[in-house]
């Protein structure tokens, strides 16, 4: 399983490639995260009306390494630099929260990010959402480094959310246990209440494995598919849903504490091709399909 030391190094994604001097001069306070995470990202959805022409392929950039290459080659300075719009990066929440994770990672602090569903930004839904995590000492602390405590739009403290089905953010394993043990109507979970199709069990049941992957240090993008997922490889839903239900069993268990889930997790990641992102299909927003090779470090776009 990852070690505390694992989640302080930079995984593949989070690897600043020669930018690391970048990451190290923002301090690691939560104003200073957000700063600097929501100064070189724009909300690919959010900020739409701000955007310029293709600037919405920056959504399949993908490793922190070509992002922060890119948000130099537009306006070069510290992170925290206010720029305009046509200088920042159309991203998402994972985007957000991977360059908080990696300035943390950067000066050796424990760090990872965490897969879910947020009931904040609009009442009576869910969006899908990425928030981040880093170790205090004694337990890890949740934060969201999109939103501005100086703000509190929100009322509740996003540099140290509670956790728990029914907190602020729910992990996506505890939404589909809740779902599959108790019921839970998770029509209300998903991309935006406009796409139904992006919403719902199937959605939770896919964001379970993605959690996954991002717990082990995978930060895939939220529209990449691997393993039972892939369209080419359809596979039975009944055997979909068992898959999930032993996940997010594993998950919510190792958040729960238990060494033996955390080690069982990291098995079935390593060695499950149903759960191993070895061939990746990235289904991208802006309506292209590739294949992310995350060996190479590069999307392959089909024609």
């Amino acid at each position: 399983m990852p070690e505390l030391a694992d989640y302080a190094t930079h995984s593949r994604f989070s690897d600043p490639g020669p930018h690391a001097p970048l990451l190290a001069a923002v301090a690691t306070d939560p104003g200073s995260l957000h700063a600097a995470a929501c100064s070189v990202v724009i909300h690919y959805r959010g900020g739409a009306d701000q955007l310029g022409p293709g600037q919405d392929a920056d959504i399949d950039l993908r490793w922190l390494s070509a992002l922060l290459d890119e948000s130099q080659r537009r306006s070069a300075g510290p992170l925290t630099s206010a720029r305009e719009p046509a200088q920042q990066l159309a991203g998402c929440c994972r985007d957000h929260t991977l360059v908080a994770v990696a300035v943390l990672r950067e000066h050796g602090i424990p760090a990872r990010s965490r897969v879910g569903f947020s009931g904040y930004f609009r009442p009576g839904f869910h969006h899908d959402h990425v928030v981040g995590e880093y170790w205090d000492g004694s337990r890890w602390v949740r934060f969201d480094p999109e939103l501005d405590m100086a703000e509190n739009w929100f009322g509740f403290d996003s540099h140290d959310m509670a956790t728990g089905l029914g907190a602020p953010f729910e992990t996506a394993a505890e939404v589909w246990l809740a779902h599959r043990r108790g019921g839970l109507d998770v029509s209300s979970y998903g991309v935006d209440p406009s796409l139904p199709f992006l919403c719902g069990p199937e959605f939770v049941r896919g964001y379970v494995v993605t959690e996954l992957a991002h717990r082990e240090r995978d930060e895939l993008l939220l529209w990449d598919v691997w393993g039972d997922t892939l369209p080419e490889t359809p596979t039975p839903a009944d055997e979909l849903d068992r898959l999930a239900d032993e996940v997010a069993e594993l998950l919510v268990a190792a958040d729960a504490g238990s060494a033996g889930a955390e080690d069982a997790l990291a098995e079935r990641y390593a060695t499950d091709p149903r759960l191993r992102p070895d061939a990746v299909v990235t289904l991208s927003p802006t309506g292209r399909v590739g294949d992310a090779d995350l060996v190479a470090k590069v999307n392959r776009w089909r024609s």
